[in-house]
């Protein structure tokens, strides 16, 4: 990764804590992310944020987690107006109806089982894979489930981390 600080990072470490921790919000929803985060700041290298955003994402409690998944839309729906979630969700964008209207049904019965939004790192991948995942998770326990949540936002908060600090301007 990034051995000495970038132009985006030098702006997080120096931004006002305000600003840092909305910044962070737009990453990750999860407030006790966001503060463990900020809290670390000045972070020299992107690879140190990013250790710390794993150590942070790996003390989440069920409440975090939970929290951090309730500032993602479902597979197949990304956020209106929001760039981000589009682009994170492109493998869905040319999908056939038949496939938006499968993973439609197996987001609902994910919800209905685990009480949350199916969570992935869609990042790169498919339709089909992310309704193979889906498919798939939605036998695992609740233990087992929120163990793949917790792996799955650690990659998300990763990919848009690197992305914030090391876009150019802010």
């Amino acid at each position: 990764m990034t051995s000495s600080p970038t132009p985006g990072l030098t702006r997080f470490n120096t931004s006002a804590d305000g600003d840092a921790l909305a910044a962070l919000h737009e990453v990750c929803a999860s407030s006790a992310w966001a503060s463990a985060l900020l809290a670390r700041r000045p972070y020299a290298t992107t690879d140190a944020l990013l250790a710390a955003s794993d150590a942070a994402t790996a003390r989440l409690t069920a409440r975090d987690l939970a929290e951090a998944m309730a500032g993602h839309p479902p597979i197949g729906r990304p956020k209106p107006g929001d760039p981000a979630s589009s682009r994170e969700q492109s493998g869905m964008a040319g999908a056939s109806e038949a496939l938006k209207a499968e993973m439609l049904e197996l987001n609902l019965a994910y919800q209905e089982r685990f009480g949350h939004v199916f969570l992935i790192c869609a990042t790169g991948r498919t339709g089909e894979q992310m309704r193979d995942a889906a498919r798939t998770r939605i036998g695992n326990s609740p233990d087992q489930e929120r163990e793949i949540v917790r792996a799955e936002l650690g990659r998300i908060n990763r990919i848009r981390l690197t992305r914030l600090v090391e876009e150019e301007s802010a």
